[in-house]
């Protein structure tokens, strides 16, 4: 659960820590020996023997704490009656269990123990292991409430810890340190086998630094750099665990939906013991969370569907495509709308009447999967689909090259209408922003919150360095979104820039689905976006390490919901669009996110697997067998997907939303849409699942008046820019090609000087052959935020005096001088004339500066040629080309890489 702008836990290393004090912390104000004597640790991970030499140091002040409870079924049983005849009983013994854990630890703080020990290893057969998270928050939060907390630590020894994810949780519930004794028995078991060459010590020790780093980036993409101040923090958000339990044992704790409780996890845990102690199995099953296995956990795109959909797209078979369709409803429940149901309030329609495929086809999008994520045929097949049903393909961040901008000689269009702009994304030229009609702000993946996309250096071939002005082979990480969007504000500006880098197209918003969302939503509506995109937490193209997208992200269904709700309650919502992805599969999907508030969806996934994807999940590794995900030119060749296997794919759902339609007796979605009271929850059976409480996603908001859709026609309105009168006043001459020069004066209110202007030159001109000063733009006073955005080859600005923030920002071949005024007494290498994140971006041009540039300076930087007086902290990070020359001091974390083929800084 994100809580502020994520950072970087590998280019900003020296800003985190996770070193780890121990013992009573006392008063942090008093001035007095005590505070010397602390035993820090590098890390909260603990190895078994530094645990014990803890322990053995600080003998008479540790306490040892069992996380048992004992069981209902005695150890006789279990060892007499197998798996199937021995159900265990429930009755209040892990609440038992508890009480007496919660008992001992006040018991112990209070005798003066500095160091509690809670471990599960004395388990046996009548002794199950209570949860452990669970078992160190409740320890935590009633130390909290009687004030004992900083009069101990809290060290965890448990089996449960095997991957970041579980030591993040531990940590967050409030552990001091963790050591994960089954992890490491299991290592040294297989050093044992011979299964590693390296020294035991080696192996153990790049366990502990692999969990460490895990811990790292979990924290960054919360924007949180120390442990200490992640720890006790519960920054998670739970799904489907009981709110009466998450109030008392994990205060604060979101939990929207319910779910299981006290009796419903000491059932579970029971019978897990019986298992383990009643079969006597020597080896233990894999299990199916991160692949597929037959008779383990289930998946959606199980293998026989697969095959079915790919049959249907490919005979064109509707008859099939329901087959299918069936058989996705047949299993068991795995996500939250597979748990709800139409409520019949009307009689059915004749399908006759209802809204038209080729209209439904039209709300559909391919989201967002980057050309270099996919391979250039599946990219552009994607494209091509979309366009002919006159629907909508998302670039994703990876961007296409001008060649697609245009139809074919056969008339099909691969151009992707939607340009995806992630932050620090590579190659986002003025070009680029004009060849669409909707630009989308990626602040975070659905599927990967917190993270930039990622491409491996394998992945990077010629043409995909070409497109992204990077260099062939390195890997690519876009930088999270602090760089040049920290506030709402920032993002205001952003969708500000890109109104006047393309003034008709739309500007829509990526944002990931958690708690809170719909606050954050209508900051976004406020700030003029036309679209937001609510994504879920499944889905993606499999191109990031399984750490990146499990645990992360929460159903679409909980982030659309509230976003409705919050959007219709502020009076926001007729005026911006909806659109949704994540799992979406079939036109049931379709109709259940048109009842949560959506009106256009994307379906990314399955357009895959209708050209082919077959779900082996190495899509990170180049080794697609399909051709779809890799840029190996002899995997590429198996590539099959056709253009008319996509549309039939949106054209079945299509028709599948037109006989749910019917069925429900309305004539279009637009009637449906944000009506959630035409939903209600059912019971598929599943005994866990009876507990979950659907009530708040179905929640209905007053919508005052407005519509429950956007009624809006083209995009919300920004104000004009100095260029407009630029334009009028250069019109004669740019229509003769005669060069010009402009000269005004500027106030800091006024933003985006030269990005209005920059678009009317792409669209009227083939700006590469132009000179660099065929207009000149002669500008005095203070210039406001993103003096040059996306300026191009052809324009030069001049500015006496000083600007604002996001100069030069995605600089795209034009010219920026920046001096101070003539009359100015400052020295300039002593003082800033240019603000922060200056040359975001920048794809190509000239940026002087005489004077100081503030801090991020040329972050992403891929072409541009900078010349600057010095500048603030992290200056260059991410710079993949051009050349920086700063010519005085530089801030902390300067990070561009001294190689011509990542550009140069001097």
């Amino acid at each position: 659960m994100a809580a502020t702008t994520p950072i970087d836990p590998l280019r900003e290393r020296a800003v985190m820590s996770l070193f780890t004090r121990f013992g009573n912390d006392g008063n942090y104000l008093a001035l007095d020996a005590s505070h010397s004597k602390t035993l820090l640790c590098e890390t909260p991970v603990l190895l078994s023997h530094e645990l014990s030499a803890i322990e053995s140091h600080f003998a008479k002040k540790i306490t040892r704490l069992d996380t048992l409870f004992e069981l209902a079924v005695g150890s006789g049983q279990v060892a007499e009656k197998s798996t199937a005849h021995c159900r265990p009983q429930t009755a209040n013994f892990l609440r038992n269990g508890l009480d007496n854990l919660i008992a001992a630890a006040e018991e112990a703080t209070r005798r003066g123990a500095s160091y509690l020990v809670l471990t599960d290893e004395n388990r046996d057969e009548s002794r199950a292991a209570i949860p452990m998270i669970l078992a160190v928050s409740a320890v935590q939060s009633h130390l909290v409430r009687q004030k004992l907390r900083k009069k101990t630590s809290i060290l965890v020894r448990t089996a449960e810890c095997m991957e970041p994810h579980a030591l993040a949780v531990l940590i967050g519930a409030g552990a001091t340190v963790v050591n994960p004794y089954i992890a490491e028995a299991t290592i040294a078991e297989r050093h044992a086998r011979g299964l590693f060459k390296i020294p035991l010590e080696a192996a153990l020790s790049n366990y502990r630094d692999a969990m460490s780093n895990g811990l790292l980036k979990i924290m960054s993409k919360m924007g949180i750099s120390v442990v200490s101040s992640y720890r006790g923090g519960l920054n998670f958000e739970a799904i489907g665990l009981s709110r009466a339990l998450a109030a008392e044992f994990f205060p604060g704790l979101p939990s929207r939906i319910s779910g299981i409780g006290m009796a419903g996890i000491e059932k579970r845990v029971a019978g897990q013991h019986v298992r383990a102690f009643g079969t006597g199995a020597q080896v233990l099953p894999i299990g199916g969370y991160y692949r597929y296995r037959a008779r383990e956990e289930s998946h959606a795109w199980e293998g026989t569907l697969v095959h079915m959909l790919q049959s249907a797209v490919t005979k064109g078979s509707y008859r099939i495509f329901k087959e299918y369709s069936d058989g996705l409803r047949r299993l068991p429940p795995l996500h939250l709308r597979d748990l709800l149901d139409f409520r019949q309030t009307r009689d059915a329609l004749p399908v006759d009447v209802v809204e038209s495929v080729t209209e439904i086809r039209k709300r559909f999008i391919a989201p967002a999967m980057s050309l270099g994520a996919l391979s250039p045929e599946a990219h552009e097949t994607l494209a091509i689909a979309m366009n002919r049903i006159g629907a909508a393909s998302n670039s994703g961040e990876g961007g296409e090259g001008p060649e697609r901008y245009h139809p074919y000689a056969n008339g099909d269009n691969p151009n992707s209408t939607i340009k995806q702009v992630a932050s620090g994304r590579f190659g986002v030229t003025a070009e680029y922003l004009n060849n669409a009609t909707e630009l989308q702000i990626k602040i975070a993946q659905g599927a990967k919150p917190g993270e930039g996309g990622q491409l491996p250096g394998f992945k990077v071939t010629t043409e995909i360095a070409r497109l992204r002005h990077a260099t062939p082979g390195v890997m690519l990480i876009s930088p999270p979104p602090h760089h040049d969007i920290y506030s709402i504000e920032d993002l205001a500006q952003l969708i500000y820039d890109l109104k006047q880098a393309n003034p008709q197209a739309i500007v829509s918003v990526k944002l990931v689905a958690q708690s809170g969302i719909g606050t954050i939503a209508s900051g976004v509506a406020k700030a003029m976006a036309d679209k937001i995109v609510i994504a879920g937490h499944s889905g993606g193209t499999g191109a990031s390490p399984w750490s990146s997208i499990k645990y992360a992200g929460i159903p679409w269904e909980m982030g659309l919901s509230e976003a409705n709700q919050v959007l219709t309650l502020n009076r926001l919502r007729h005026r911006v669009k909806l659109q949704t992805d994540g799992g979406l599969k079939t036109g049931r999907d379709i109709v259940i996110a048109a009842m949560m508030g959506a009106e256009e969806y994307a379906l990314g996934t399955a357009s895959l697997v209708a050209m082919g994807c077959i779900l082996v999940r190495q899509c990170h590794s180049n080794t697609c067998p399909v051709g779809i995900t890799t840029q190996n030119p002899e995997l590429r060749k198996k590539f099959e997907g056709t253009v008319d296997k996509v549309i039939n794919l949106f054209t079945f759902v299509a028709e599948e939303v037109r006989e749910i339609l019917a069925q429900l007796g309305f004539a279009s979605l637009n009637e449906i849409i944000g009506r959630s009271d035409l939903l209600v929850q059912v019971n598929r059976g599943g005994e866990d699942l009876v507990d979950l409480d659907l009530n708040t996603l179905l929640a209905q908001a007053d919508p005052g008046g407005n519509a429950r859709y956007c009624t809006l026609k083209g995009r919300n309105v920004v104000p004009d820019t100095l260029d407009s009168r630029m334009i009028n006043d250069a019109k004669g001459a740019l229509m003769r090609g005669e060069k010009i020069q402009l000269a005004y004066t500027v106030r800091n209110t006024m933003r985006s000087v030269g990005t209005r202007l920059s678009s009317m030159m792409v669209r009227a001109h083939h700006c590469a052959e132009l000179q660099p000063d065929h207009i000149t733009l002669r500008l005095r006073g203070s210039a406001g935020q993103s003096l040059g955005a996306f300026l191009v080859r052809g324009v030069r600005i001049e500015l006496y005096g000083d600007a604002n923030d996001y100069v030069g920002k995605g600089l795209s071949g034009g010219t920026i001088i920046v001096r101070p005024r003539p009359s100015s007494k400052i020295v300039p290498h002593e003082n800033t004339v240019i603000g922060n994140t200056v040359l975001y971006g920048a794809t190509g041009g000239k940026l002087f500066a005489n004077g100081q540039a503030g801090e991020r300076f040329a972050v992403r930087n891929s072409g541009a040629i900078a010349v600057a007086e010095g500048c603030g902290s992290n200056g260059c990070e991410y710079m993949t080309g051009g050349l920086a020359v700063l010519l005085a001091d530089v801030g902390t974390q300067f990070r561009c890489r001294n190689d011509r083929r990542h550009g140069v800084c001097v």
